[in-house]
């Protein structure tokens, strides 16, 4: 892959250890005479790869932890009086305890490796980077992404999850760091998203600049799933409240954060999509929280 922000596991560092070891010194005729030994020590390197990656979290997920605390979420700019935005009001203080979030959005090579295969076709209008292993993962619907987090969790004993509408938010402004800016990062939605283009493309997540917080990406690129059910007037049942998670009940899902596909109002940190969970679409992604013990 051209770009990589993840790091290597141990088993690749283990493999390319033993490749270099087979390459460089089984080459010396005083220690072996025959290229058979190189083909031999490459295949136990492939059986100690797969050996040392057994229960790893193979798929490197970055995350980055996120300190609780109150906050004011939602919207009072008199610029937004529309009924569009009426879902973003009251401005309302909740509190948040501390978790854990993505550093980027979850990648298709990820996907891939915990799925086995690409996210199921969209029938419609497509994206770019199909083949982009550093892109964030599209076509995934809500119910596919509780699937995906099942399997990582089996595989590697952890309790990866996506993140609440809140949590979403608080991270998006900065935590505790939050300089109050209207994208996640900047009040230059250019500095830190890829967005605004109607046959645009996903692109390499980490590209752009990062928020107060270290995440990337959290403006544009995917727009991503939250864990809420999506509620109209929720704000308004849920001043003052702690960790709150959202409806108990409803028929869409909470999206964040924009896309590539989206313009500057819907990429505000605040702007509220909503669509049902089984929706697959060339511009929808997400990434993934966990609690904090």
């Amino acid at each position: 892959m051209g770009f990589c922000p993840f790091s290597c596991s141990p088993s690749q560092f283990l493999y390319v250890f033993i490749s270099i070891f087979a390459y460089t010194f089984l080459d010396n005729e005083l220690i072996y005479y025959h290229i058979t030994m190189k083909k031999t020590a490459l295949l136990i390197a492939l059986v100690l790869m797969g050996y040392a990656g057994m229960g790893q979290d193979d798929v490197n997920i970055q995350m980055i932890f996120v300190k609780g605390a109150s906050f004011f979420m939602g919207c009072d700019d008199h610029k937004f009086l529309d009924a569009e935005y009426d879902n973003e009001k009251p401005l309302h203080r909740v509190s948040v305890g501390s978790y854990y979030i993505g550093k980027y959005e979850v990648t298709l090579g990820q996907w891939r490796r915990i799925m086995g295969v690409k996210p199921h076709p969209y029938t419609g209008i497509d994206y770019g980077n199909k083949n982009c292993d550093d892109c964030p993962v599209v076509k995934v619907s809500w119910e596919d992404v509780q699937e995906f987090i099942k399997r990582l969790n089996a595989k590697t004993g952890k309790h990866y999850r996506l993140p609440t509408e809140t949590e979403w938010e608080f991270a998006a402004r900065g935590g505790k760091y939050s300089k109050a800016y209207k994208y996640s990062g900047s009040n230059k939605i250019t500095d830190v998203a890829w967005y605004g283009k109607e046959k645009g493309t996903t692109h390499p997540v980490g590209q752009k600049d990062p928020n107060e917080l270290s995440i990337f990406d959290m403006t544009g690129n995917a727009a991503e799933w939250c864990e809420d059910w999506y509620g109209e007037d929720y704000y308004k049942k849920s001043i003052d409240e702690v960790n709150p998670k959202g409806p108990d009940k409803g028929n869409m899902r909470i999206l964040r954060g924009g896309s590539y596909f989206d313009d500057d109002v819907v990429c505000r940190n605040v702007y509220r999509s909503r669509v049902k969970p089984d929706t697959r679409q060339w511009n929808i992604g997400f990434r993934l929280a966990m609690d904090y013990d």
